[in-house]
């Protein structure tokens, strides 16, 4: 792309261009977080289903714009916009599957959903590889703007809204709730008499919507809050310890994939001699990862949660989850340091493919794990608590963009990624006094005066859980 817009490879300042093309990437991260907050209130108070027209509407102009792009100005444009876009379904998927699945499968679908996230950058990689080789980069933008379209076409067709306004299933009548009766008698025994329960006539019901207005585009209000209280709250969330925490492994997790995909084809040209082929292949390492974490993202996490909860008398906390993050705490420095070591040691190519591998599997693991006990610790809000880990996920991103080159530059790929596996490591072993300590923590901080008058949630918002 920087032979497009700037020099070719000859150019003494082509090194320089490389790291203006960055921005079109790491510039797409930053927008994705910053979006999100435009998302968050219309997803929350107008339904899930505007959103996902609108974003993948607006999805689909802006890779045709990026497409046809002439000038670096028009693709930069192009690809902060497309951040905008592409933030709603990050936002929105997850309240969508807290809306239709139960607490107990929620671990495994998070994680196939987190794992389709991460084979998303992963395969995209390799496949960009292959097309780029091929043809060139304008093709990839025309391939996205297809499967973008086939998107928005899916979701106005086959996708209705998931938020669901509770009160409309109210019961008019009081129903008497069955009990049992326990009387003495003369002769000393007990005479059980029980109230019989309620026929299903008296108990509320929705009748089916139509097919014409469960997929209408014209929108409802689901809650009575205001926008911008809406808005603002993911920023008071970050306060609360156990968010703040989930937000940080988010961070550098996914980070480290950000810090990855900004100098791994160079890397493996310049060290191995690879092609821009070979190098996107390497990522296939990531996606092999990602699909073996789902099983200790979603089963493994559910169960350690079912035998903790077995164990506390059947009474479930938000925090029995996190024991399952131990993985987590041995494969993501491990994938650092296997991938500084591949390159800074001039080891066999198959040392930095290996850590991309588990890196791959560390962000899939850890972030589901967290972020399925952030949604359970505070459900009415999981939109807002989404938005604040994702928010600060890309600024961090857009952060190393600036940072890693130079960081590499200094220290070396081992030196660098070292450091950062140790810092993603150390930051995962907070699952031990989060274990211990955290439902306190999330009582204690809830009663906090700024929490009270800016992060509790109106009744209207109340889930049942």
């Amino acid at each position: 792309m920087a032979t497009s817009f700037f020099a070719p490879p000859s150019d003494p300042n082509f090194v320089n261009y490389i790291s203006k093309v960055a921005y079109f990437f790491t510039g797409a991260a930053l927008t994705i977080g910053i979006g999100q907050f435009i998302w968050t209130p219309v997803a929350i108070k107008y339904g899930r289903r505007p959103v996902y027209i609108i974003c993948f509407t607006l999805l689909t102009v802006c890779n045709i714009w990026a497409a046809c792009a002439k000038s670096y100005g028009s693709m930069l444009a192009a690809r902060l916009l497309t951040g905008i876009a592409a933030g709603a379904p990050e936002l929105v998927a997850p309240l969508t599957l807290t809306d239709v699945f139960f607490l107990h499968q929620r671990g495994r679908v998070m994680a196939i959903y987190n794992c389709a996230l991460a084979l998303g950058s992963s395969l995209a990689v390799v496949i960009l590889g292959i097309v780029i080789n091929w043809t060139s980069w304008q093709v990839v933008f025309w391939i996205l703007t297809g499967l973008s379209a086939i998107c928005l076409l899916l979701m106005i067709f086959t996708v209705p809204e998931t938020a669901y306004n509770r009160s409309i299933a109210t019961v008019v009548d009081p129903v008497p709730i069955p009990i049992t009766v326990l009387e003495k008698s003369d002769k000393s025994f007990e005479h059980v008499s029980r109230v019989p329960p309620p026929s299903p006539s008296a108990c509320g019901r929705t009748s089916r919507t139509p097919y014409f207005k469960r997929f209408a585009l014209i929108p409802k209000v689901y809650t009575g809050e205001s926008i911008w209280l809406i808005m603002f709250r993911p920023v008071v969330l970050l306060a609360l310890p156990g968010v703040l925490w989930a937000t940080l492994i988010n961070s550098v997790t996914v980070g480290m994939i950000i810090v990855l995909s900004s100098n791994f084809s160079t890397a493996f040209q310049n060290i191995y001699g690879f092609t821009v082929l070979q190098a996107g292949l390497t990522f296939i390492s990531m996606a092999i990862g990602s699909l073996i974490a789902i099983v200790f993202a979603g089963h493994f996490s559910d169960w350690v949660a079912d035998k903790l909860t077995q164990r506390n008398g059947g009474v479930r906390i938000p925090e029995m989850r996190l024991p399952a993050l131990f993985v987590g705490v041995i494969t993501g420095p491990l994938g650092g340091i296997l991938y500084g070591a591949g390159f800074g040691l001039k080891l066999h190519w198959m040392c930095p493919v290996v850590g991309i591998g588990l890196i791959g599997f560390t962000v899939v693991q850890s972030m589901n794990v967290s972020l399925v006990y952030i949604l359970d610790s505070y459900r009415p809000v999981s939109g807002e608590v989404i938005v604040t880990q994702s928010t600060f996920k890309a600024c961090f991103g857009f952060l190393l963009g600036f940072y890693t080159n130079p960081w590499v530059a200094k220290d070396g790929y081992l030196g660098a990624f070292g450091a950062m596996g140790g810092i993603e490591g150390a930051i995962l072993l907070g699952f031990i006094p989060f274990y211990y300590f955290g439902s306190h923590w999330r009582s204690a901080s809830w009663k906090w005066g700024f929490i009270k008058r800016l992060a509790h949630w109106a009744e209207d918002r109340e889930v049942g859980e």
